[in-house]
């Protein structure tokens, strides 16, 4: 395990920071905090008394924020719309340092907010604003020739699809035949059923549940259902790994000769919000910087097993990472 720690640290030190383009559905989670003491005369709803308002990334962005924790170089793309939310999101961005000029900015559609009215530890109603049509062929093309450069520059390509209407199957072949020419390798986590749009991709990283949809089978209870739900993504797709995150029984790697099962590292679980995030993240950072797969990995269940310990969506470092498998070894 010192031997991984070693690499950690190579990377850490490397003058190179990896270079990640993600490229997702971007969004907005606004929260609104409150009190509720009575009841409304108007309904049987309960009358919030605002006191506060805060607005953080969702979507594609936790993926951006992790990254970007981790210490990599973060190129980010995606549509939004040409509103308020937009430049909310763009300034958050920017704050962390990240690269936006890839966003394209479509009048047609509203950028995704999604507004929570939380009183207490207790959340009311959320309230979505969104179009989640697929994008139309002149905007994906505009991103396509707009994101070519990006791609030139990046270490890895990363596809974050929550299934907003981004990744229309012109868009995500787009995208992948623009890097695979390019010799740069595409990690996905995907949504919805139609995984052949994926065609190309080098890593696609589905948990337990989407997996078991995409490949139109029954429960995943079994390594032997896992490898049977993978044979149909891999001849969907001709991916070259499965990485299956199982939530708190670790992850599986899975490659047409067989897998590699990694079981998880928590000892304690709060909260698996943007685990899966966290993971994708950890995975193509040192990934970027060098590593192999099963090390990626192993080092993705470690942040998994830091940031599921925390309440929210989390992030980690390189740092805690490292004193993660430390401890691991007393």
């Amino acid at each position: 395990m010192n031997n991984l720690k070693d690499k950690v640290q190579s990377i850490q030190a490397a003058a190179h920071k990896p270079a990640i383009l993600v490229i997702g559905d971007l969004m907005v989670d606004h929260y609104i905090w409150g009190n509720a003491t009575r009841l409304s005369p108007e309904a049987p709803v309960p009358i919030v008394n605002v006191k506060n308002e805060t607005t953080t990334l969702g979507g594609a962005g936790n993926v951006v924020q992790n990254l970007a924790s981790l210490g990599a170089k973060v190129i980010v793309a995606g549509i939004i719309g040409n509103d308020q939310a937009a430049g909310e999101l763009i300034k958050i961005l920017t704050d962390e340092g990240v690269e936006t000029d890839s966003i394209i900015k479509d009048s047609n559609r509203p950028t995704t907010v999604k507004t929570r009215v939380v009183v207490g530890s207790h959340q009311l109603v959320r309230v979505d604003r969104e179009v989640t049509d697929e994008v139309s062929e002149p905007i994906a093309n505009e991103l396509i020739s707009k994101l070519s450069g990006y791609i030139d520059n990046a270490d890895m390509v990363l596809l974050s699809d929550y299934n907003k209407g981004l990744f229309s199957p012109f868009l995500t072949q787009g995208i992948i035949r623009a890097a695979n020419a390019k010799g740069k390798k595409v990690i996905i986590d995907p949504k919805g059923l139609n995984y052949e749009k994926y065609k190309g991709a080098f890593i696609i990283k589905p948990n337990r549940k989407e997996l078991s949809e995409a490949a139109k089978t029954d429960k995943i209870n079994s390594i032997e259902s896992l490898q049977q739900a993978g044979k149909v993504i891999f001849e969907q797709t001709g991916t070259q790994y499965i990485v299956v995150t199982l939530s708190e029984e670790g992850m599986v790697i899975l490659n047409e000769e067989g897998y590699q099962s990694l079981p998880v590292k928590a000892t304690e679980v709060f909260d698996v919000t943007g685990a899966g995030d966290t993971v994708l993240a950890t995975m193509a950072y040192f990934m970027a910087g060098g590593l192999n797969i099963e090390d990626a990995c192993e080092l993705a269940n470690h942040a998994a097993a830091i940031v599921i310990r925390r309440v929210g969506s989390a992030t980690t470092t390189v740092d805690e990472i490292i004193e993660d498998i430390l401890k691991g070894e007393r």
